[in-house]
């Protein structure tokens, strides 16, 4: 006689597939942290000069305002690794232009140093996106340095605690799941207080969500959180 075993319940892979993350300026989400840089974005084609830097830390929206702008101002986009000398003729023709990451790839900077020359004179815009001031790029040439030093700044800050919790939020939702404001706040209490980490732990619950095949709970939530912020 055999004894029966029930079958066991597979486990589901969690793929990392691309997020729809939405870019629209009602999609933004504006708080004390960030409603200077967001007036600023929004005042062009207002600015006090033609540049504007960008600042803040990882994940905190940089890339999405500078979507708004680009829309508005019908802008060229490019990372700051993509640069060279040879593009700085075209890329001066735009009438806008949107640089990304200024501090992470290394920087051609005589082509940055002319292309921004080149959109001064003719009366372009062009929004540099960073998470440090340049003062901390390691740049080498000095005029350079202090043209981009003399341009404004529109900084990003920490979040607050309302823009934390909204933040969680509209994460969640991008993933198509919905949670309840208990386990929004329980992870609120217990999760450090960045942008960065709030797009980590959604990502987290998501992917762990997936490989159990069970919706999103408050247990479940508070369960990853735990396990990457155990000292918060």
């Amino acid at each position: 006689m055999s004894s029966f075993e029930p079958p066991v319940k597979p486990r589901q892979l969690a793929f990392d597939l691309p997020v729809d993350a939405r870019h629209g300026v009602e999609d933004f989400l504006v708080g004390p942290s960030n409603e200077q840089a967001y007036g600023l974005i929004e005042s062009w084609p207002g600015w006090p000069a033609s540049w504007l830097r960008l600042v803040g830390p990882e994940g905190a929206g940089k890339t999405h305002l500078a979507a708004i702008w680009a829309a508005r101002a019908h802008a060229w986009t490019l990372s700051a690794e993509e640069l060279d000398e040879a593009k700085v003729p075209h890329l001066a023709s735009g009438g806008a232009l949107v640089i990304e990451d200024c501090d992470r790839a290394p920087l051609d900077e005589p082509a940055l140093f002319h292309l921004l020359n080149a959109t001064k004179a003719r009366g372009a815009s062009v929004l540099l996106t960073a998470r440090t001031e340049p003062g901390q790029w390691g740049l080498k040439v000095p005029d350079l340095l202090s043209r981009l030093r003399l341009a404004p700044q529109a900084e990003i800050a920490p979040p607050d605690d309302a823009l934390l919790r909204a933040l969680l939020v509209k994460l969640f939702v991008d993933r198509q799941l919905i949670v309840d404001t208990g386990t929004i706040e329980a992870l609120a209490l217990r999760m450090e207080r960045s942008f960065a980490a709030a797009r980590d732990l959604v990502d987290a619950i998501d992917k762990l969500s997936l490989e159990r095949g069970r919706r999103v709970t408050r247990a479940m939530a508070t369960e990853v959180v735990a396990s990457l912020f155990p000292d918060e």
